[in-house]
């Protein structure tokens, strides 16, 4: 009964408010050329963080897409309590939203519409010019269900992506916190021209596939001045991403983690023997500590596609397991379904420039693929040495299995420039490209 109240109450308290706020009006802010702010408090938001705000942030989010310059408020001082929304385009010129307040997912998954479960929670799509900013907090409240029903997040099967963007372009999310996602953070999905500028994401160590920013099927991205500290990938690279630039400091956890963090990762690429393409990739000025991999790019056998000109460089990296990775036999299942396979996503032309800190058991592990070696690979001034010492015990050797390039500048351990050289030319690959990238 208390919920029927609820929401006739905040049903009729948007309908008395679209009264105050009728079509005419809105068309006449939108004549003047000014910029307009629409508080959800004004279309009935509790804010108390209890009762659900989402029809209230919906409503004001299409009156704002009518008018250009537009900014959708969630004032600071309170607590948005919001079930899965879908926020969509088109809609009209610098459309922004301006979170200063705390966002909240709701805590319990049982919660969701059915229908929503395997998507996401916050779900923005079809934009053009649009903004994300504010002083305040996105919470997937992820943890507070894993304490309540035991890993239910995880043991479901359905993990919501917190906040995604679908089809959208010239896109900037800046200054806001993300956290507690019970998979990725922030997802960008067919989209372009997209920024991130001093944004921070947190969620602890030991949750699972909580990637920081997830990247698919997307162009021309730039991540600048953040810090991501989750329980996988900081940015995740998948297929059909290319001119990606990035500058962040990802952020280790303090607690015991049973998944440390990974760092920055291209792929996995190719599963279930599919097309995969990824280029021109430059991540520089980058901090990783206490992560199971610092830069690490990924494929699984059987893929096709491609992987080049991928950057990285001023590295630094502390008790990082595996500062440096190739994985062209990336397999995450067990028995059969790692089975050998002869075909692979060729990776050509990737440079690591100034990688320098500790490791906690290999420095580099550039496994690449029988029928198509990793080639034009390039190290320069990459020092790494034990976390615990020179010596240190649990440590091993540097790997370098079907790698092609050249070391120069300073080398340490000598074993990272374990290159095999190629004079120049691409080695003969044993299977003919078969696809388009």
């Amino acid at each position: 009964m208390r919920s029927s109240v609820v929401v006739s109450a905040a049903f009729l308290a948007g309908a008395l408010l679209s009264l105050a706020l009728p079509a005419p009006a809105v068309a006449a802010v939108s004549s003047t050329g000014r910029p307009t702010t629409l508080s959800v408090l004004s279309f009935g938001a509790a804010a108390d963080g209890v009762t659900d705000d989402a029809e209230a942030l919906v409503a004001a989010w299409r009156a704002a897409c009518r008018v250009p310059r537009a900014t959708v408020l969630l004032p600071a001082g309170h607590r948005f309590l919001v079930s899965p929304v879908t926020l969509q385009g088109p809609c009209s010129a610098r459309l922004t939203l301006q979170v200063d307040g705390t966002v909240l997912a709701p805590p319990d998954m049982d919660s969701w519409p059915k229908s929503r479960r395997p998507l996401q929670w916050l779900n923005f799509k079809w934009l053009d010019g649009f903004t994300i900013q504010g002083a305040g907090t996105v919470d997937g409240q992820s943890t507070i269900s894993l304490q309540r029903s035991t890993g239910h997040w995880h043991s479901s099967g359905a993990k919501p992506t917190l906040v995604r963007f679908y089809s959208s372009f010239n896109v900037t999310v800046r200054n806001i916190r993300i956290s507690n996602s019970p998979q990725c953070h922030l997802k960008f999905d067919s989209s372009g021209g997209i920024k991130v500028k001093n944004v921070t994401i947190s969620s602890p160590g030991d949750s699972p596939n909580t990637d920081g920013i997830h990247l698919q099927n997307t162009r021309d991205v730039e991540i600048r001045s953040s810090s991501i500290g989750c329980g996988d990938d900081c940015v995740s690279i998948q297929t059909g991403c290319s001119n990606v630039h990035m500058k962040l400091q990802p952020w280790p956890r303090n607690q015991v983690r049973k998944q440390p963090v990974f760092g920055i990762v291209v792929g996995g690429l190719g599963k279930d023997n599919s097309l995969a393409c990824v280029s021109d990739v430059v991540a520089e000025n980058i901090n990783i500590q206490n992560a199971l991999y610092g830069v690490r790019i990924k494929t699984w056998q059987g893929g096709v596609g491609s992987v080049r000109n991928i950057t990285f460089s001023n590295v630094r990296v502390s008790n990082v397991a595996t500062p440096i990775a190739i994985d062209q036999f990336y397999c995450d299942r067990g028995g059969a379904g790692c089975a050998n396979r002869s075909g692979a996503v060729a990776i050509t032309g990737v440079a690591y420039r100034r990688v320098v800190g500790t490791y906690s058991f290999q420095p580099a592990r550039l496994a690449c693929s029988d029928a198509r070696p990793c080639t034009g690979v390039t190290m320069v001034d990459v020092r790494l040495s034990p976390a615990a010492g020179a010596g240190a015990p649990g440590t091993v050797a540097p790997l370098c299995w079907n790698t092609y390039g050249e070391a120069r500048g300073t080398v340490e351990p000598l074993g990272v420039g374990c290159l095999q050289r190629s004079n120049g030319y691409a080695m003969p690959l044993t299977q003919p490209f078969n696809y388009t990238c």
